[in-house]
C-alpha cells in the first residue's frame, strides 16, 4: 500500500533504476496523468545523466479527432533497448481505455534483455481511472504493474496500491528504507537483511485506519452494486467472494456507460460544444471532458457550480494531451459519473448547459 497512485508509480521508478542501462528507453504516451511521465522525464533528464547513463523518454501520440492510442507509433517507439512501456489504462482527460492487450504484445515482442533473462518489455499500467469502473482480472491483464487508488472507490484518501508480478518485487531494491521494510534483527554494520514481501516495501508505519476504511468501502461498492437494501458485505467478516466482485463491477460499468452514452448524446447536440475523447461510451471511462465555443472552461465550472452541479476546470494533471491538443488555455471542463449518479443528473447537467450556451 501506498499514499496514492502517484506514490506508487514513483515506487517502480525508483525500484528500476539501477537496472537501466546506457541507451535504454522508456516509452510512454501523450495521453498519460502527469504523474506517468513526469516521474519518467525525471530519471531520463535529471536523475540518471548525473550518474553519465543515457536513457530516452520518448513519447507516443494519440488520434487528436478519436483520442485513441496511436498504436502503429507504440510499434514504432518500441525496440530492443525499451525497458518498459507505461500507458494509462484508461485516459483522466479524454476518457479513452486503452487496447492493453496491445500494448502488451507490443512489449512482449520488443527483445529487451531483462536482468532476469527475459526479452521483452515490461508493462506498467496506470489503473487510477480503469479500475473504479470495471472488473479489472489482475491475472488476465496479464501486466508487470497495476497502479490504482482506493480515493476513486468510496474510500478516503490516503490509500493507493501497487500490484506487481512477485518476482519482479523480490528483484526490486526497496523505494524506501527502515522500519518493517527490515528483517527482524539484520542490521549489522557492512550488511542489513530485508524482510519479505509485502513488507519490504512497507518502510515505517502504514496508514492503518486508511486501509482499514478502504477495505470497508470497497464492501460497500460490492453492496450497493448488488442489493443497496441490505448490508452482506459492508462491516461484515465474511470474506469477498471473487463472484460477487466481479459482478459488482461489471453492474458498475454498465451503469457508468449508461450515463456517459447519454452525456455524449446530450451534450453533443449543445451548439459550440467540443467533446474530447471517443464517441462511444464503451471506448470510454466514466467522464466526459470538453469546452464550450467563447467560454473559459474556469467560467464554465463556476456557472455550473452555481446551479449545483459539481465539475472540474483545468488540465487535469493531463498537461501533454492539452498542450497536444494545442488548447488555450490548456483546459477544459469535465464532468465524472459513478455508480451513485442518475439518468436525472445527466438530463440536469445538460439543460444548465444549454442555459449557459444561451446567457452568452
Amino acid at each position: 500500500m501506498y499514499r496514492n497512485a502517484t506514490e506508487a508509480l514513483n515506487s517502480v521508478m525508483y525500484s528500476l533504476m539501477t537496472e537501466f542501462r546506457d541507451g535504454d528507453n522508456v516509452v510512454t504516451t501523450m495521453m498519460e496523468h502527469n504523474s506517468n511521465y513526469v516521474p519518467w522525464h525525471g530519471l531520463c533528464q535529471e536523475i540518471l545523466p548525473k550518474f553519465g547513463i543515457r536513457v530516452q523518454c520518448r513519447l507516443v501520440p494519440f488520434d487528436p479527432d478519436t483520442g485513441e492510442l496511436d498504436l502503429a507509433q507504440l510499434a514504432a517507439q518500441v525496440d530492443d533497448r525499451t525497458k518498459l512501456v507505461c500507458c494509462t489504462g484508461a485516459s483522466n482527460f479524454l476518457g479513452t481505455k486503452t487496447p492493453l492487450d496491445s500494448v502488451r504484445r507490443v512489449a512482449a515482442e520488443s527483445g529487451y534483455r531483462q536482468p532476469d533473462g527475459d526479452r521483452r518489455s515490461r508493462v506498467l499500467i496506470d489503473g487510477a481511472q480503469l479500475v473504479p469502473s470495471s472488473f479489472v482480472d489482475v491475472q488476465a491483464m496479464d501486466v508487470d504493474y497495476l497502479v490504482f487508488s482506493f480515493h476513486k472507490m468510496l474510500a478516503p484518501f490516503g490509500v493507493g496500491v501497487l500490484y506487481a508480478k512477485r518476482r519482479l518485487l523480490d528483484d526490486s531494491l526497496p523505494f524506501l528504507y527502515g522500519g518493517d521494510m527490515i528483517a527482524e534483527g539484520q542490521v549489522y554494520p557492512d550488511r542489513v537483511g530485508y524482510n519479505g514481501l509485502p513488507w519490504k516495501f512497507a518502510a515505517g508505519t502504514p496508514n492503518i485506519l486508511g486501509t482499514i476504511a478502504s477495505a470497508q468501502a470497497l464492501r460497500l461498492l460490492v453492496d450497493l452494486a448488488l442489493h443497496p437494501d441490505r448490508s452482506e458485505y459492508f462491516g461484515a467478516e465474511r470474506a469477498l467472494a471473487a463472484d460477487d466482485i466481479a459482478s459488482a463491477m461489471t453492474r458498475i460499468a454498465g451503469h457508468t456507460c449508461q450515463l456517459v452514452d447519454y452525456a455524449l448524446d446530450r451534450f453533443g447536440c449543445l451548439p459550440g460544444v467540443t467533446i474530447y475523447g471517443p464517441r462511444s461510451a464503451g471506448r470510454r471511462a466514466s467522464l466526459v471532458a470538453f469546452n464550450i465555443s467563447g467560454w473559459s472552461p474556469f467560467d464554465i465550472a463556476a456557472a455550473l457550480n452555481a446551479v449545483g452541479i459539481e465539475s472540474r476546470a483545468g488540465c487535469h494533471c493531463a498537461t501533454l494531451a492539452h498542450h497536444y491538443l494545442e488548447l488555450d488555455p490548456a483546459a477544459s471542463c469535465r464532468l465524472s459519473f459513478y455508480l451513485y449518479n442518475t439518468m436525472d443528473e445527466v438530463e440536469f447537467a445538460a439543460n444548465a448547459l444549454a442555459r449557459i450556451i444561451a446567457r452568452r
